[in-house]
């Protein structure tokens, strides 16, 4: 059951990061504004990238003990 929430959480941080990549890219975003999606997308960004982590992390376990052969 966590697996599905860590999955599902990994990809609303996807879906939230595209959504400011999509803002970003409007033309008629102020400084101010594209500064804190910017930010916003950082720490997304961050977020994605330590769950990918602990993923490949506990995949590399798994290997190890022999599980999956």
């Amino acid at each position: 059951m966590e697996d599905n929430k860590k999955d599902a959480n990994l990809e609303q941080s996807m879906q939230e990061l595209e959504q400011v990549m999509e803002a970003l890219n409007r033309p008629e975003i102020s400084l101010e504004e594209s500064f804190a999606f910017y930010k916003k997308g950082m720490d997304l960004l961050l977020a994605c990238n330590r769950a990918i982590d602990k993923v490949e992390k506990e995949l590399m376990i798994l290997e190890e003990n022999g599980v999956g052969e």
